[in-house]
């Protein structure tokens, strides 16, 4: 307008000056083009990110761009889809029936292999040949699951329509079916009583309450109730079971909003490093602790912290009392305990106490050389005790180094600097450098809170970085809300998973050429650091970005950081997944070849005849079913 109305001003102005502005622009153009850091991306490619950012603080456009609430719905009220331009991709459905797969999992596949040490349980993925290339749909009916706290409680009956749990545990208390949704009352094999007295058996020995113990290792832990309850009391649980030993355990376990992964104690050795845990539990895991020359518990004891405690619920423990319930001899489970008392013994494990039908050991504290052990153990001598991934578990014990150090209670230990670092146990990690990366995820999470303002609120649940580093993705955004799987990759130049536990954090070793030991849509928010330079040239990127659709919930949402690049052929594969997303520039520099992909994906079913209103009305029913509980669950829920 201000140049119709001036229309006179505008006829005179000079040809001089029309020269002097162009020269201008030429020489700011030559400017920002010297300052790009030497990064030698094309206009075409900082053009096609400046568009997709506004002007301002940056986070504006994004929000408006893209929704992260959740709707239930099929769009979610998501708008501005953006591709990477070229031959657009296209992923299609997968049939219906693999709604459940898990690709490393597979029950057909499994009986392939060796009973022997449950062989068979442990992952087995399908050569590259064999691996699908379509999208694993949700079923029908899926909602998005109930906020943490309730979700401990309550899981929708759509997200996982498999009621034989409430048949097989229905005197044990695990899960009940209440018209559409599943409650848990948190009752287990060994706790009929409910998870919370157990534990406040267990607090009578084992010292929850003054931070000391953070980690716990939960094995064969059912639909996980000794981790839903723990996490009230500031301890966070990293749970496992095998694949439909029970069907949907840890589905289940994931579905209420509690740490858990596919996995078996077998052949191979637990993705963690070594001392990572403060303590090891078994409640009836069903897993033959006296067996192959105590090799089991030789493997707690790796992954044990000195000082941590074993916990050994159920059978042998007080046999005497029990063994007419549990249908075997006196004989039989005399030996069994018999051989596990020798066993924790030669691993210098003082029996603490044992009540009831729970007996309790600590690890040594100080990590001295056992003076009780037979010369004839053999110890461990693996160069790299970190390199565990796909490695044969072995009768030997795993020595604690000297100047391993202790911690701190939690939550102190979240900030303070970690004895794998302060000893240089990590090859060029320093206490400054490690408070420097730090500081910078700090700074980045504060920039992602401006583009998803969801990430200050309890929108995510489980969340994943995919390359965790020193696990300063998770303790920037800590929260009691939410926790983090911070996944360490085996191509990683430094192995740092160790000093993601001693922070009191949680995690796992995973090499993402292969599937993650999950069930589809276990995880709210993914995030990722560099993954697809770092995986470039080892394994296709479209195999990745497919593993994260299958593992991510509807409409869940992605960070992604990496190069321009990179990101650009990122969305243009997501495009093609029914994903929404929107590129930002660096929080520094519009010039810093580094950007950031923000993602979120559509809500779509296997059978996605019904309406949005259809929808939106399963979700208020289900979520009736709940309000309408009994006074005494909600209760509870605190």
């Amino acid at each position: 307008m201000a140049i119709k109305g001036g229309s006179g001003e505008y006829r005179a102005r000079s040809p001089l000056g029309m020269v002097v502005a162009v020269g201008l622009c030429c020489l700011f153009y030559v400017l920002g083009a010297w300052q790009r850091s030497g990064s030698g991306k094309g206009d075409s490619i900082a053009l096609a990110v400046n568009q997709q950012t506004a002007c301002g603080d940056g986070g504006g456009a994004i929000a408006a761009g893209l929704v992260f609430e959740t709707h239930h719905g099929r769009d979610g009220g998501l708008v501005n889809e953006t591709g990477g331009g070229g031959v657009k991709l296209e992923f299609a459905p997968c049939a219906a029936a693999l709604a459940d797969h898990t690709p490393c999992h597979d029950q057909e596949r499994a009986m392939k292999f060796p009973r022997k040490n449950m062989v068979y349980r442990e992952r087995h993925c399908p050569p590259d040949g064999e691996r699908l290339r379509c999208l694993v749909p949700a079923p029908p009916g899926y909602v998005t699951p109930f906020p943490w706290p309730k979700s401990r409680d309550y899981v929708p009956f759509a997200n996982a329509p498999y009621k034989s749990l409430t048949v097989e545990k229905a005197v044990q208390n695990w899960v009940q079916y209440e018209g559409r949704v599943f409650r848990f009352p948190g009752g287990g094999t060994q706790f009929p009583h409910g998870a919370d007295k157990y534990i406040d058996q267990l607090a009578t020995v084992v010292p929850f309450a003054d931070g000391s113990v953070r980690t716990v290792l939960d094995t064969g832990c059912g639909v996980a109730s000794l981790g839903a309850y723990l996490d009230s009391r500031d301890v966070i649980a990293m749970s496992f079971a095998p694949r439909d030993s029970h069907e949907a355990q840890v589905q289940f376990a994931l579905e209420r909003g509690v740490p858990a992964f596919i996995g078996v104690l077998g052949s191979v050795k637990l993705p963690f490093p070594p001392r990572s845990f403060d303590m090891a539990h078994c409640s009836r895991c069903l897993i033959p602790w006296s067996g192959n020359g105590g090799m089991y518990m030789m493997e707690i004891d790796r992954v044990l912290r000195p000082g941590g405690y074993w916990v050994l619920s159920g059978p042998p423990i007080n046999w005497k009392m029990n063994y007419k319930a549990w249908e075997r001899t006196e004989a039989d489970l005399a030996g069994e305990q018999q051989r596990i008392e020798e066993y924790a013994e030669m691993l210098c494990w003082e029996k603490v106490t044992e009540i009831h039908e729970i007996g309790v050991w600590r690890k040594r504290p100080d990590g001295a050389p056992c003076p009780a052990r037979s010369p004839a153990v053999r110890t461990c001598d693996a160069a790299d005790p970190d390199d565990v991934w796909y490695k044969n578990m072995e009768t030997c014990i795993t020595p604690t180094p000297a100047g391993a150090g202790e911690l701190q209670p939690f939550p102190a230990r979240l900030t303070a600097t970690p004895p794998r670092v302060s000893s240089g146990a990590v090859p060029g990690l320093t206490a400054e450098t490690y408070a420097e990366e730090n500081r910078l995820w700090e700074k980045h999470v504060k920039a992602y809170k401006k583009v998803n303002h969801r990430l200050n609120a309890d929108r995510y649940r489980n969340i994943m970085d995919m390359n965790a580093g020193v696990g300063g993705f998770a303790a920037a955004v800590f929260s009691p809300k939410s926790w983090v799987m911070n996944v360490v990759p085996t191509a990683a130049e430094l192995s740092t998973l160790g000093v993601i536990y001693e922070r009191g954090l949680i995690g796992i070793y995973h090499d993402w050429c292969e599937a993650f030991s999950t069930y589809p849509r276990t995880y709210d928010l993914i995030h990722g650091n560099g993954v697809f330079t770092l995986y470039k040239d080892k394994c296709k990127m479209e195999d990745i970005m497919l593993e994260m659709d299958r593992i991510l919930r509807p409409e869940g949402t992605v960070i992604l950081r990496d190069d321009v690049e990179v990101l650009l052929k990122v969305q243009r594969i997501a495009s093609g997944m029914r994903w929404k997303t929107i590129m930002a520039n660096h929080e520094d520099s519009p010039h810093i070849p580094e950007k950031v992909l923000y993602a979120v994906k559509r809500y779509w079913t296997a059978d996605d005849k019904s309406s949005e209103e259809e929808e939106k009305g399963n979700s208020s029913e289900e979520k009736d079913s709940v309000e309408g509980s009994s006074s005494e669950e909600k209760g509870s829920e605190e």
